[in-house]
């Protein structure tokens, strides 16, 4: 039986950083490819690379995938709003900065808070908690008011959406898992049902919406391609299940309000993104907020 940890080790604190940091990379790496690659088919290959190198991993672990443990059905929900999240993500990228999308997206911790308690009643809201969902609520207000002016960008509203949209699917997964069977399957087994849907699903979206495939890129998009897939979608995911399923959740959680700081500083660096008060308000108001829902009662 895997032994649970009441504390964050060196280990645990040094991957949290790393995934972060590659996860504020990731969204401005995509962004930067979309010329090359449509988003939503970009989506489906990474996946489909991750799905592959996860089978083969648990190949080589002799981890079981297949077996009847009830399971398969709230496995294919959670991975179709996987799928779903991403699918949102990418498309939104088209409309959106990078650093600002990620903003939007690092909501989805309020979505679970708002609607787990509906399933697990352990899981009430309390007074400060309700508080940080006052926060991030000011947040996306900020955010979102600063991009209406955003007159480079006539459809930064449509990115916007798709970043909450993405946001709330994650937040749906999230909930999936820790009210059913899925809580007690092993890591890669939850990570291989979210990218096997995913796989299977954003091809038929990417047809949906028009897009040109396209089997000859740059040596840029084919870098940018083998980075998402190697270390992110397989790598970074892989590591941040196995990490839920030995820490505890809600001091990893505390950690992901520095995505958005990593998305922010390689937008302006590499994107030339613009960073506004608005922007630093909103990203200072997601990370309190975040802070306070995962914050426990002191005894």
């Amino acid at each position: 039986m895997t032994e649970r940890k009441t504390h964050l080790d060196t280990v645990a604190v040094g991957l949290l950083l790393g995934c972060c940091l590659f996860w504020g990379f990731q969204q401005v790496l995509v962004k930067a490819t979309i010329s090359e690659l449509p988003p939503v088919f970009q989506a489906a290959l990474r996946f489909a690379g991750a799905t592959v190198l996860l089978w083969l991993w648990c190949l080589w672990r002799g981890v079981p995938l297949f077996g009847r443990d009830g399971s398969l059905l709230p496995g294919l929900l959670a991975g179709g709003l996987f799928a779903g999240e991403f699918a949102c993500i990418y498309a939104g990228l088209q409309y959106s900065a990078a650093s600002r999308l990620t903003i939007f997206l690092y909501t989805a911790p309020f979505w679970v808070a708002i609607f787990l308690p509906l399933f697990v009643k352990s899981e009430k809201l309390r007074r400060v908690q309700w508080l940080g969902l006052g926060l991030a609520f000011t947040a996306v207000m900020f955010a979102f008011g600063d991009g209406l002016g955003a007159a480079s960008q006539p459809k930064q509203w449509l990115g916007d959406l798709l970043a909450i949209s993405a946001g709330m699917f994650w937040g749906l997964t999230t909930i999936v898992i820790r009210s059913s069977r899925l809580a007690r399957v092993s890591p890669e087994k939850l990570l291989f049902y979210q990218v096997l849907v995913s796989t299977a699903a954003l091809p038929f979206l990417s047809l949906v919406l028009g897009e040109q495939w396209v089997w000859r890129f740059s040596a840029f998009a084919s870098f940018s391609l083998l980075l998402q897939t190697v270390a992110g979608a397989f790598a970074s995911y892989l590591a941040w299940m196995w990490m839920l399923s030995r820490y505890p959740a809600t001091k990893i959680s505390s950690f992901v309000f520095l995505t958005p700081v990593f998305a922010l500083f390689f937008g302006a660096i590499w994107l030339n993104e613009p960073v506004t008060a608005n922007l630093l308000a909103a990203l200072a108001l997601v990370a309190g907020g975040i802070v306070l829902v995962n914050r426990r009662p002191s005894l």
